[in-house]
């Protein structure tokens, strides 16, 4: 044999090795990035679309309550089909922004389109119209982080959505259920809406495949927090984010107005779901994922001493204490760029 041809075999000797060696390389990224991002794959798009379409997701709704904004482009919309329920522009996990000095200003200058809180895609018709409450007091650098990154995770949905920021005022006793109560008292008749989303201010959602929709039964859209290993802490727990029609919060008669304080509040709802003959429905974990943002425990948040007792009697009370027992005063309503702020007296714990 020639060293020539002894050459020629080593050369192709070697192409094939740095051909391996470049294919498991390959390999070792395309799996390292499926695994925070299995939703890019074809097979699981197909089976959160078999999961999503719901009967609520599908209905066509009329919507005669129009705001001015929809108003002036309903003549231009009339034609756009509906936008599908897994939007397009669906990226799946996307890397989180904090950063220290953001300000209103900053995020107002990043979504120009949005208007009076609300934003509604421009090439299709929204599966749904939407309303999102998010209880407020004393957290105004979470509440800049929380639009910052939730504004466009809604908008690659393609979702029509208004934000309300429902503000407590003074430095009493927090109640956040109370607070959620009263947004959605105040919001009810201004939107034909489809879908209201009850939103904590300090979880931020990761992946853009779990959609803000409401669907057939009430949906617990955040299944883990980073805090918590991203796993759901017990079968009761549904705070933090969730999705509801009217109807199904009729029948649960909205939260207690009774739990001041941190604690017990999303439990009680929990069984008030279950109390009004309803299922909690939840995404899949890989996708309802949150990061939650650091706090220390406020002054006037503190933990409910009383919340163990109330939970005990939810079955007795539930039907008289909610919606129809929520007194507070309104004190001011404020139109933002990039949502609505409804400032109210949600008064005192009666001992």
């Amino acid at each position: 044999m020639g060293t020539t041809d002894m050459i020629g075999k080593l050369l192709c000797r070697i192409r094939l090795l740095l051909f391996i060696v470049v294919g498991l390389t390959l390999v070792g990224w395309a799996s390292f990035y499926m695994k925070d991002s299995i939703c890019f794959t074809p097979k699981y798009r197909t089976l959160l679309q078999n999961v999503w379409k719901s009967p609520l997701s599908e209905k066509k709704t009329e919507d005669n309550s129009r705001s001015p904004l929809v108003e002036q482009t309903s003549q231009k919309k009339v034609d756009l089909k509906t936008c599908p329920i897994l939007s397009p522009k669906l990226k799946g996990v996307v890397p989180l922004m904090f950063p220290p000095n953001l300000t209103l200003a900053d995020v107002e200058k990043k979504f120009p389109m949005m208007r009076d809180g609300h934003y509604q895609p421009e090439t299709c018709k929204a599966q749904q119209k939407l309303v999102i409450l998010i209880p407020h007091r004393n957290r105004e650098k979470h509440l800049l982080y929380l639009l910052d990154n939730l504004l466009p995770f809604l908008q690659r949905q393609q979702l029509d959505y208004t934000i309300y920021v429902i503000h407590q005022a003074g430095n009493l006793t927090f109640n956040k259920a109370k607070l959620l109560n009263i947004g959605y008292l105040e919001v009810l008749e201004k939107q034909n809406w489809d879908c209201f989303i009850f939103h904590d201010v300090d979880l931020v959602p990761e992946n853009d495949f779990n959609t803000y929709y409401c669907d057939s039964e009430p949906k617990h859209l955040m299944v883990g927090r980073n805090v918590t290993g991203y796993r759901l802490r017990y079968k009761e727990n549904f705070g933090g984010v969730i999705a509801m029609t009217r109807e199904q919060i009729a029948k649960a008669n909205g939260y207690s107005n009774n739990y001041w304080g941190w604690g017990g509040e999303d439990d009680d709802f929990y069984y008030r779901v279950q109390l009004g003959k309803m299922e909690v429905l939840r995404p899949a974990r890989e996708v309802a994922r949150y990061r939650m943002l650091f706090h220390t425990r406020d002054a006037g948040n503190q933990v409910n001493q009383k919340r163990w007792e109330l939970l005990k009697n939810v079955s007795k009370v539930w039907k008289t204490d909610g919606l129809n027992s929520c007194t507070y005063e309104l004190l001011s309503i404020e139109h933002n760029p990039l949502y609505i702020n409804i400032t109210v007296d949600v008064g005192k714990p009666h001992h």
